[in-house]
Parts: structure tokens; C-alpha cells; sequence
């Protein structure tokens, strides 16, 4: 680390330019290619998957996506002369598109029920010839848009389903918002202008190389829609915080006397290592992901962990060329002459940090129990989280698929929605004649408003025909109502309906696609969680040298997840503070879960890792545990909390960013970096080691002979800053006496 820092250093104009040729190279090729997003994911083994891979067997161009065009006028009725006549020609153009398949008109034979009883509302189902995942971005929005040319009029046009769902995009201008309140708190925290700006110039430099390389791997890999903002989301926090970790140890060694390279230099041995380690801790749980075996995580996984390694890299190479640049002049003017007037300040922390940990060295097994009881109670809502997925009534006002939405819950109620398809394969005329028994009896189940007349598919090259319908309950697709009226159909109603027929009737449709995303991520969740703790469990033992710190750490993390899970079910599901916010209640997406506990694992595993390896790095220098964590804290407290202010306004932004899913993760990570750095680091923690004692540091010898080394404290684990220092007989009057 220490030859890649004087490298950089002395050869900054080469480093500079090199980011400046890959800034401009990447960004001009994902100008001229483009991106590739689109929500791919499989389920296997689940009915909803059967019924999709049903169709496609009998016949592939049906078995496409289901895209609802409703249409509406403000005067009259659709079925009056002039309406209808438009109507009818913007549906055949529709049926000329070269993905649609079908197109069923609402003034065909039997498709009255797609108009409302007020006659101004209609609906029309336009079936695709692949599966609306399959589609990009910009497929999408041109599929949209030729089918929105035609309103005017009187005539209003809007378009609900899977493909159009991928042209409501997250409002990315808001990781502005977040880039201008972070700017104000590092000028707070540094006092210059120059420092301030440094973090974001890096940050700035490494999410726009990462975001570009991301467009292009969406090229090669399935990846969301929303890959590219929450991994901008992601990169934009570390990205900062872990430039502010090393401009303050630069900062703090210009203070003591060192010379701009050397200065330089034992930043990046320390706190670059320190940067080095919990960017490859986050980039662990991001991937962590694979775990799961569900393809729809590996492409949002992936375009995360590429951004956060990018941001690691050039922290630990543009950052280090930059302070080469601009020198002393990194400290505020004030700072600049305070150290003119005494070249070797001694750097000692003092103010509230130091004044803290006397107060925790007087009680910490009470405040300990205090912080864990405390961040126990915010968890609460968790345990009645609901996972579902938030249908087009989330959407933002001014989209097509809310238009949608509301068009056709005003005109026929929110189920339509979201239809349950039932599909089976019907060898005979007896089991065409069980279907419509199934069919009957689902009809006449609490909770269903309409099923549609049954609609054979004759199998292709001589396979049995398939034939399917379409139930409307009287629900939105995200209501609990559905959830359980989808569970009584397949386990009760369907089963009962059909014994004895020798006829296997499967439940599908976007909505129970989703009810089995939910089911199979929450099955897997167990897996996940284990996976990621554990390996991060091996990975502080190797650099702590020991197994209750790891241990601690793992339980600290997984609390903090649960308190910001907490939240997010409090505000999103009970509605609590869901006006201020300006969002819906609903289930929790189903994808969440997974997905904010691998980040913020990684991002609590930040905090983590900066503080111990300072408390580390003090023990190694005075072998006393009262004394390292007491200096470790005081020595850090600042920074921690000033990264974590960062953190939250850069999160906070996106929670007014209008797409629900980016919504939920901003709150949540906003949340969770809050009660993370406020409670778990700043008081549990470090209250745990007090109480501890020195065996925070035992390892068995077995374990310490056979584990690698990996060193995040640089040169004090070396003895290149001298020997180390005695117990002190009264840590609480020398608390950070000496770096």
C-alpha cells in the first residue's frame, strides 16, 4: 500500500490523465451503445412458471406478455360513433406493431365486459410475442409511445403491464440534491472549501467510469431496470465516505508536522487499507447475492459491486494524485497557520468524542443494554413485514401505468389490475368440460369479482391443447386481500374442483408471479443471511485476530438491518409518516429484503472496520483494551459521524425520487447508516469491548497459525511508529494521548 501511495503521488499527472482518458473513453462508448436493462428473472418449480412454460409449449406467439391499453374520453361514451371509430383504428394499429400478437378489441363478440358501465372507460388486452421481461428500456418506451400517439381529442391513452412498467423511470436528479448536501457537511467538517470538494471530485470521477462500464455489462448480463440507479445510489455514499476517511487521516498527519508525501503515504497504509477492506466487505455481501439462485438479483448485484469497486479504486489512486496537487492547501487557512506557529501538533483529540468515552467507561454495560433495547424496539414492525410486490398504484401520478391504474379501478375496480390466469392442458372434451367445472367454482369464491369464457389453444406439432381464463378478484394486485385469495384457490378451491378429472389446472399471471417471487426469496433468505455473515465472520477474524469482535460484529450488523427493515415496514406498509414521504402503503417488494441487507451488511461493515481498525491500531501500540477503545473512538467518533451524515443526505435524496422500490431503499439505507453510526458504533460497540475487556483480542492458537494475515492497520502493526506505549494506570485522564 505504501509504494502504490508514493507511486501515485509522485507520478499524479500520469494518474490524473489516466482517469481523465478512461472517464471520457467509457462514457463516449456507453454514449454510442447504449444500455440494455430489462427485468429478467425465472422461477422454477413454482405454478406460475408452469403456466407461462404451458403456453409457450402450445402456442409461443400467445404466450407473450398482456399489456392493457385503456382508454378513455371525457364526453359520451366510448361506444358512441366517433369514439368508437377512433378507438378502433388506434387498436389496429396497435395489431400492426410487429411484437403484438393478438389484440382483443372491447367491441368484439363477448368482450362487452371490457367497457364500463358508464361507457366512458375501455380496455383492450394487447398480447405480445415474448414475455414483456425479455423487452429493454427503450424497446419499451418505443412500444409506449406508438401506442400513446393516439390520444388527443377528448381521447385519453394509457398503457399498464410489464413492458410498460419499464418506462417509469427513478427521478436520478435527485443524487444531486444529495451531492450538494454532502458538499455542506464535509465544508462543515474540514472548514475548506478545497477538502470539501475533493471527496466528491473522486466520487464524481469513479460513478462515472463505473455507471458507464455498468451500461455496457447490460449488454451481457439480465439486469433491472433500476440497476444503474441504486447502484448510483450506493457508489455516490461510499464513494464520499471513504474519500472523507482518508482526506482526515492526510489531514491529521499534515497536522502533526509530516511533509505532504509522508502525510500522504500513511493515509493510504492506514485508512486506505482500512477503505480497501470494507469495500471488498461490501462488494462480499453485494454478491453474496448468487446464493439465492434467482437470476432477476445476479445483474443488480453485479452493477453494484462494480460501482463500490470503483469508487474503492480511486480512492486508493486518484485521491492520494490529487492531495499530491493541492498540498498543504488542503487545510483550512486557519489550520495552515496554526501549524505554521507549531510545525509538530501533537494531533490529540479532545471536545465532546473524548468526553464521551468517559462516559461510557463509567457505566457501559448499562448503556450497552440501553442501545441494543432501543434499537430492539425499532425492529419491532420487521416481525409483521409483508412481501408482496407494489403494483402500478405506487407508480408516479404523471406516468402511463398509473393513468392506467387509476382508469381501470375507477371504471371496474382494482382487481382488473392484476388477473389471476388459470391455464391447463386439456387432452379431451371431458377434461374442456372440467375446466369450465374449475371455472364455476372459482367464480363463485368470496373474494372474485369475474372470470373470463375459457380460450382453447390448440397444441402445436399434435400436442394437447391448453386452455386458460382469466379470474379478477376483487382486489389490487398488492392487497393482502389477493395474496389469500390466490393461496384458496390453489389449495382448496382449484384442487376440490377438479378431483377426479385427471385435469391439473395452474395458477399464473403477473400477480401470481410475483405472490411465488415473494415465497421463493423468503425461503431463501435463511441461506443468505448465513452465507454473508459468515464470510464476513472469517474475514475480520483473519484481520482482527480474533473471534468476539467478528462475532460482535455480525450480531451488531444483523440488528442494525432489522431496526431498518423496521422502518421501512412502519413507513411503507403501516403508513406511519407515509404522507410526509408522499407514498402508498403496500407490501414490502419481495426483493427488498435480500437486497438492502447485503448492502447494508456491507455499509454497517464500513463503519465497523473504521473504528477497529483504529481501536486495532491502538492496542497494538499499548496493549491496553480500555485505553484502544477509548483513543480508537475518540479518534474516529468525528469522522464516523460526519461520513454518516454524508450517507444519510445522499439516501434521504432518493426518498422523494417517485419509483417505490428506490424509495424503500433510500429510506431504508437512510435509516439504517442513522441508527447504525448514532447507536450501534458510537455506544453498543464500543461499550461491548469495555465491558469485554481484553478478551475482545484472544484467538485460540490453532486458528492463529492456520489464518491468513491481512493487515487494515498498516505500519502500527509493523512497529514502524515505535514501540509500544504502557498501559496507562488511569485510561479515563489519557484518553487520546497519541495517535
Amino acid at each position: 500500500m505504501r509504494l502504490m501511495a508514493t507511486w501515485c503521488v509522485r507520478h499524479r499527472r500520469l494518474v490524473l490523465a489516466g482517469w481523465l482518458t478512461g472517464l471520457i473513453g467509457f462514457a463516449a462508448i456507453a454514449q454510442s451503445v447504449g444500455s440494455a436493462y430489462k427485468n429478467s428473472f425465472s422461477l422454477k418449480g413454482t405454478q406460475s412458471f408452469e403456466a407461462l412454460a404451458l403456453l409457450q409449449r402450445a402456442a409461443p406467439r400467445a404466450a407473450g406478455d398482456v399489456e392493457q391499453v385503456v382508454f378513455s374520453v371525457a364526453h359520451g361514451a366510448i361506444t358512441d360513433p366517433a369514439a368508437r371509430t377512433r378507438v378502433q383504428a388506434l387498436l389496429a394499429r396497435i395489431g400492426a406493431l410487429p411484437e403484438v400478437s393478438s389484440v382483443a378489441s372491447p367491441f368484439a363478440a363477448g368482450n362487452a365486459a371490457q367497457i364500463s358501465s358508464s361507457g366512458r372507460i375501455g380496455f383492450a388486452n394487447v398480447i405480445l410475442d415474448k414475455q414483456g421481461i425479455t423487452f429493454t428500456v427503450s424497446q419499451a418506451k418505443r412500444f409506449v409511445a406508438a401506442v400513446r400517439a393516439g390520444a388527443g381529442g377528448g381521447l385519453s391513452v394509457a398503457v399498464e403491464g410489464q413492458v410498460a412498467e419499464q418506462t417509469v423511470t427513478n427521478n436520478v436528479s435527485r443524487a444531486g440534491f444529495g451531492a450538494i448536501a454532502a458538499l455542506i457537511v464535509l465544508f462543515l467538517v474540514f472548514g475548506s472549501l478545497l477538502a470539501a470538494v475533493l471527496p466528491l471530485i473522486t466520487a464524481g470521477f469513479a460513478l462515472g467510469v463505473g455507471t458507464a462500464v455498468v451500461g455496457l455489462l447490460s449488454h451481457l448480463l439480465d439486469m433491472a431496470s433500476f440497476s444503474s440507479e441504486l447502484a448510483l445510489l450506493i457508489g455516490l455514499g461510499v464513494g464520499v465516505d471513504y474519500a472523507l476517511f482518508i482526506v482526515t487521516r492526510h489531514r491529521q498527519g499534515l497536522q502533526q508536522g509530516k511533509s505532504v508525501e509522508a502525510s500522504i503515504v500513511e493515509a493510504l497504509d492506514t485508512s486506505g487499507r482500512a477503505v480497501m477492506f470494507a469495500g471488498i466487505t461490501v462488494c462480499i455481501a453485494l454478491l453474496g447475492m448468487f446464493a439465492l439462485g434467482v437470476s432477476f438479483l445476479y445483474g443488480v448485484a453485479v452493477a453494484a459491486a462494480v460501482v463500490v469497486a470503483f469508487t474503492v479504486f480511486s480512492a486508493l489512486t486518484l485521491l492520494p494524485a490529487l492531495l499530491g496537487f493541492f498540498g498543504p492547501r488542503i487545510l483550512s487557512r486557519r489550520a495552515r497557520r496554526a501549524l505554521a506557529a507549531q510545525p509538530t501538533s501533537s494531533g490529540t483529540p479532545s471536545g465532546p468524542w473524548v468526553r464521551w468515552t468517559g462516559v461510557l467507561q463509567a457505566r457501559p454495560a448499562l448503556i450497552a443494554a440501553t442501545g441494543v433495547l432501543v434499537m430492539a424496539l425499532i425492529a419491532v414492525p420487521f416481525f409483521s413485514m409483508r412481501l408482496g410486490s407494489s403494483d402500478a398504484g405506487s407508480d408516479p401520478a404523471g406516468s402511463t401505468t398509473r393513468q392506467a391504474y387509476d382508469l381501470l379501478a375507477r371504471g371496474f375496480g382494482p382487481g382488473y389490475n392484476g388477473p389471476l390466469q388459470l391455464v391447463a392442458q386439456a387432452s379431451g372434451s371431458a377434461q374442456q368440460a372440467a375446466f369450465s367445472r374449475v371455472l364455476t367454482a372459482v367464480a363463485h369464491t368470496p373474494g372474485v369479482v369475474r372470470v373470463t369464457p375459457p380460450h382453447l389453444l390448440p397444441g402445436a406439432g399434435g400436442a394437447p391443447a391448453v386452455i386458460s381464463a382469466d379470474a379478477y378478484p376483487v382486489g389490487s394486485p398488492q392487497a393482502a386481500s389477493t395474496g389469500a385469495l390466490l393461496s384458496t384457490l390453489r389449495d382448496t378451491v382449484v384442487p376440490r374442483a377438479s378431483a377426479r378429472s385427471g385435469l391439473h389446472v395452474l395458477i399464473g399471471g403477473q400477480t401470481a408471479i410475483f405472490a411465488d417471487f415473494a415465497s421463493v426469496l423468503s425461503a431463501k433468505l435463511p441461506l443468505f443471511i448465513g452465507v454473508v455473515v459468515l464470510l464476513s465472520f472469517l474475514l475480520l477474524t483473519a484481520v482482527f485476530r480474533s473471534l468476539v469482535i467478528p462475532a460482535t460484529a455480525a450480531v451488531m450488523n444483523m440488528l442494525s438491518a432489522g431496526a431498518a427493515f423496521g422502518v421501512v415496514t412502519a413507513v411503507f406498509q403501516w403508513g406511519w409518516l407515509s404522507s410526509v414521504f408522499g407514498i402508498s402503503t403496500g407490501p414490502i417488494e419481495a426483493f427488498i429484503p435480500v437486497m438492502m441487507f447485503a448492502i447494508l451488511f456491507g455499509l454497517s461493515m464500513d463503519y465497523e472496520v473504521f473504528l477497529l481498525a483504529r481501536i486495532y491500531e491502538e492496542w497494538h501500540r499499548t496493549r491496553d483494551n480500555r485505553l484502544a477503545v477509548t483513543r480508537g473512538l475518540a479518534a474516529t467518533g468525528r469522522t464516523i459521524t460526519a461520513a454518516a451524515a454524508i450517507m444519510i443526505l445522499v439516501f434521504g435524496s432518493f426518498i422523494f425520487g417517485g419509483q417505490v422500490t428506490i424509495e424503500m431503499f433510500g429510506l431504508g439505507l437512510a435509516a439504517a447508516v442513522l441508527l447504525d453510526a448514532l447507536i450501534v458504533r458510537s455506544i453498543i460497540v464500543p461499550a461491548l469491548m469495555l465491558v469485554i475487556g481484553a478478551a475482545n483480542w484472544a484467538l485460540p492458537r490453532a486458528l492463529e497459525r492456520v489464518l491468513p494475515r491481512l493487515n487494515v492497520e498498516g505500519a502500527a502493526s509493523t512497529g514502524l511508529d515505535g514501540p509500544a506505549e504502557p498501559p496507562a494506570s488511569e485510561p479515563r485522564e489519557v484518553v487520546g494521548a497519541g495517535r
